[in-house]
């Protein structure tokens, strides 16, 4: 059955699941309730994982989530969610070989060492395997469940689908999460809507937020909807408590969303418990009346016409944005990038708009700086570089390329200092810093004890 939805998350629900397995881990493992940070992989040492096994145990065959997060960083989201898998029962593993710049074969390789390995170590339901990503790892959930049938759902946070991928009717259920003010919001809006015209059980949740891992209470949502998937298949009995314990939250939701005359909002909650509800419950018919009163509303109507004119403002700006990249304009730069950021502060309805904006011209930024050091084009470079440091100053690779720059200059300090930042906003990747070949010159100038250090304290205070 086809749904769309579109909520913004103002509730955490709480998930009461009674169909989790009971029982002790099995003895390989250290305990239960705890991130095993990393699992070598039995047939491939180069390859490996993070591991959570929920506080009930593994004794029986248990739902599980495969997570990819962007950076290789499998540990990230399990120790965010890990206290969702207690609540609902689910083995959450994080693979720590998936980053961006993978090509498909590698993904693939991947994914094939992950899934054996954690079959023959584990007891999963086969029935219930499931893909969750962030970012670029949110697309190679959707490429996996798209060449693998055993992947039932797919949660993709902060990006869509592979580019180019059609909408169609999927053999998996898809749960798009985006903060208000990612850079792929209206990527993910234009997915949703798509879906719509397919069979495809689909919904949108979104949060106030970034270009970021989802809030707990956000991921929830979407962890009920891979229950209530399993109900409405058949795979697991219908639970009582799970469903009424969701039908007064959401119910609470929409009268909340009411009274903050939010009608919009209102309707796509609505949207979603009905693609939860819909075979499990009579409750299902007082979303779809709810809704179907909202929208001849005076004030739905209003609202949904101006998101839809944020929408394609948007699009518009982004289009005049791209007529100013081969040129040399720093000045028109420097006011489009503190008005947008003048812009987020304002509480208007056009804030999540400047973010999602700001967003995409880091990206279009890291991208021309990217190009233009892999091609040597350092006077170009620094000029994209130095937009990508006031579009996001909070961004290591946009202080990493910087001092990629002083190094290519012999300036050892200024390089320093510039990895340092990068430090400080969250690089980590100590193989990268040594295979560098402009850091690697500067070896005896650079003291790259100080750097290192630098990561192995913002580690530590974690």
């Amino acid at each position: 059955m086809k749904a769309t939805q579109i909520v913004t998350l103002g509730l955490v629900f709480c998930a009461h699941v009674t169909t989790h397995a009971q029982g002790l881990p099995a003895p390989r493992w250290p305990g239960t309730g705890k991130v095993i940070d990393t699992v070598v992989c039995k047939t491939d040492p180069t390859q490996s994982y993070a591991l959570y096994i929920p506080v009930t145990g593994n004794s029986k065959p248990l739902p599980v989530v495969y997570f990819f997060d962007p950076h290789a960083s499998g540990a990230f989201p399990l120790n965010k969610y890990k206290s969702l898998a207690d609540a609902f029962g689910f083995i959450i593993i994080g693979s720590n070989n998936s980053k961006n710049g993978n090509d498909w074969p590698t993904v693939e390789k991947i994914w094939r060492c992950l899934l054996d390995d954690t079959q023959n170590r584990l007891k999963i339901n086969p029935n219930r395997v499931y893909a969750c990503g962030f970012s670029g790892g949110a697309k190679v959930a959707g490429w996996l469940a798209m060449q693998h049938p055993v992947i039932k759902g797919v949660i993709a946070n902060g990006a869509g689908l592979p580019d180019g991928t059609p909408a169609r009717n999927f053999n998996f259920s898809f749960t798009a999460i985006a903060g208000e003010g990612d850079l792929n919001f209206t990527d993910l809006v234009a997915i949703s809507n798509e879906l719509d015209k397919t069979q495809t059980r689909h919904r949108l949740v979104l949060f106030d937020g970034k270009h970021e891992w989802a809030p707990a209470g956000c991921m929830n949502t979407a962890f009920a909807g891979l229950q209530f998937d399993a109900m409405q298949q058949g795979l697991i009995s219908r639970d009582i408590a799970f469903i009424n314990g969701y039908v007064e939250k959401s119910k609470k939701s929409v009268e909340n969303y009411g009274i903050a005359n939010q009608p919009v909002k209102a309707v796509g909650e609505c949207a979603l418990s009905i693609s939860f509800l819909e075979g499990l419950t009579d409750q299902a018919g007082w979303f779809k009346a709810k809704a179907a009163s909202l929208v001849q509303t005076a004030q739905y109507k209003e609202q949904q016409q101006a998101r839809e004119n944020i929408l394609v403002t948007e699009q518009n700006t982004k289009t005049g944005y791209m007529q100013h990249f081969q040129q040399a304009d720093m000045p028109y730069w420097t006011k489009t990038i503190n008005d947008l950021r003048a812009g987020t502060r304002a509480k208007t309805a056009q804030s999540a708009m400047c973010q999602r904006l700001l967003a995409w011209l880091s990206l279009a930024f890291y991208s021309y700086s990217n190009h233009l050091l892999n091609s040597n084009a350092n006077n170009e470079a620094r000029y994209f570089v130095a937009l990508y440091k006031m579009a996001d100053p909070s961004n290591s690779e946009a202080w990493y390329f910087s001092a990629i720059l002083h190094a290519r200059e012999q300036q050892a300090p200024a390089a320093e200092n510039d990895l340092m930042k990068a430090v400080e906003y969250g690089f980590r990747d100590m193989k990268r810093l040594h295979q560098q070949p402009e850091f690697q010159q500067l070896s005896g100038q650079l003291h790259f004890s100080r750097i290192e250090n630098g990561m192995h304290a913002a580690l530590k205070s974690k």
